[in-house]
């Protein structure tokens, strides 16, 4: 059906889009995940340029607070002696920043680009939302959610 849309990733964006840093606490992501009911986010630099983005699908892959070769190290260092808190305490904050689970490899796409090959995109790249991007900066984010409201549109006409 959207094969025939002259629909445009303008059309259908979001422009309201959720960003994040790579510093930015796991914690404070997962909120605005959470509060704002979506499943990911566009990471961005200081200028606005996307660098990645973190989905609940990156999430759900996160198998703990370690690596299984930190464990290890932690498990022989430890050794029945406490660790400092300190050591502890910057090793587990630096795990949960958004830059240790997100994925780097973005697609995105410019705001001409049409419904049908965005729809293509998320098929063949097995993707769920694309950040629009104008001049390097996000402006915009397509979901699927956005293409499914288009396609219900297109159907009603």
């Amino acid at each position: 059906m959207l094969e025939d849309s002259p629909l445009t990733a303008e059309d259908v964006m979001t422009r309201d889009v959720k960003v994040v840093h790579p510093d930015t606490p796991l914690l404070t992501a997962v909120l605005l995940m959470a509060d704002n009911h979506i499943s990911g986010l566009v990471v961005v630099d200081d200028e606005n340029r996307p660098v990645g983005m973190l989905t609940e699908g990156d999430l759900l892959r996160w198998h703990g607070e370690f690596t299984e070769r930190q464990s290890w190290w932690l498990d022989h260092l430890a050794d029945g002696l406490e660790l400092a808190p300190t050591f502890m305490n910057a090793i587990r904050s630096q795990q949960r920043q958004v830059s240790k689970l997100m994925s780097k490899d973005t697609v995105t796409v410019a705001p001409d680009t049409s419904t049908r090959e965005i729809a293509r995109l998320f098929y063949d790249r097995k993707i769920k939302r694309v950040p629009v991007v104008q001049d390097g900066k996000v402006i915009g984010l397509v979901s699927r959610a956005d293409l499914l409201r288009a396609l219900a549109r297109e159907l009603a006409k």
